[in-house]
């Protein structure tokens, strides 16, 4: 069944109604009218520079798409290109098909902000320690040639998918160079102690979109329940990426929903506890940006997308954080 053919989950999307009206106030009623209409939504098509897509870069400017990134912006690589249109359309996604690489990946384009603001040069070690579906991962390496590439999902169905999306995307030389696992992310701080440059920690979190839409009551109130737990488990796999980091280097945290416990308080609480890190300024690329996207005003230590109407994309979290080095 098609998300436009699915019912709004009426339990779920009361309890939004009291959490959300309370942490956003008068933005709520715009991003609720949003998330409560698959019909509005707008989807993205990121072009993949392994295949050599110039025809349909072409094909998508002549249906009025238009690039992402048209503009000059800070952290950003030339070789991540994503298309948008204004209208609520979804480009078809290709099939996987084993001896064929896939030209493009639909998305949410605000799944891109993380990418670009971890801002991977060439030759760093990186991380993407919640990696699964894998579009995140497939943007890095549009981004720079990384020194090396560490994917990690530790659920088994998702990792299945993570390494499905690698296949379709990324040439066989390039594939057998990136380091797959399967590690609790709350581990690998231990494990891989001040190794990477840069770490992305997409964290779980409570999928707002896909929440809504809860196949029953039984499904929303487990996940409801479940919310309380998810902000100690985002902290801890934030702070095993901070463990994880070489001194000097750098981790983006994000998630796709709008909770303030899963978002700043997150955040929140490491520079609370954590004296080796400091909090990255964000506020240029939203700046840049906010002709696409709507940023909600007075978030601390990041950036929230809103879901709007003639911009539905979001939600998305993200906030960046430096270890601290030796000169710093």
């Amino acid at each position: 069944m098609g998300m436009q053919q699915k019912r709004v989950c009426k339990l779920v999307l009361d309890y939004f109604d009291i959490v959300y009206s309370r942490e956003l106030g008068r933005h709520w009623s715009g991003a609720r009218e949003v998330l409560t209409s698959p019909a509005i939504w707008q989807y993205a098509v990121m072009l993949n520079n392994f295949t050599s897509p110039w025809e349909l870069e072409k094909h998508l400017l002549s249906n009025g798409y238009h690039p992402l990134f048209q503009d000059a912006v800070p952290l950003r690589k030339e070789t991540l290109k994503c298309y948008i249109n204004e209208r609520p359309c979804k480009f078809r996604s290709q099939r996987h098909q084993a001896d064929k690489l896939k030209d493009y990946y639909v998305l949410n384009a605000s799944s891109l902000l993380p990418v670009v603001a971890l801002d991977v040069r060439d030759g760093e070690r990186v991380l993407d320690m919640c990696a699964a579906p894998g579009g995140k991962s497939v943007a890095i390496l549009q981004c720079a040639s990384t020194g090396s590439l560490h994917c990690n999902e530790p659920d088994i169905d998702r990792s299945r998918r993570l390494k499905k999306t690698l296949a379709s995307f990324v040439p066989t030389t390039l594939l057998n160079l990136i380091n797959l696992s399967e590690l609790d992310g709350q581990l690998i701080g231990k494990f891989h102690s001040q190794l990477y440059h840069k770490v992305l920690v997409d964290a779980p979190c409570s999928n707002d979109r896909s929440w809504l839409f809860s196949s029953c009551n039984v499904q929303a109130t487990t996940r409801i329940s479940q919310r309380t737990m998810l902000p100690l488990r985002q902290t801890e796999l934030l702070r095993s990426a901070i463990r994880a980091l070489c001194p000097g280097g750098y981790v983006v945290y994000s998630t796709c929903t709008l909770s303030r416990a899963e978002n700043s308080d997150v955040i929140a609480n490491i520079l609370n506890t954590c004296r080796d890190v400091v909090p990255v300024d964000l506020s240029d690329l939203a700046t840049k940006l906010s002709h696409e996207f709507t940023f909600s005003p007075g978030i601390p230590h990041g950036l929230l997308v809103l879901p709007d109407e003639g911009k539905s994309w979001g939600p998305m979290f993200v906030a960046k954080l430096k270890k601290l080095g030796p000169n710093d």
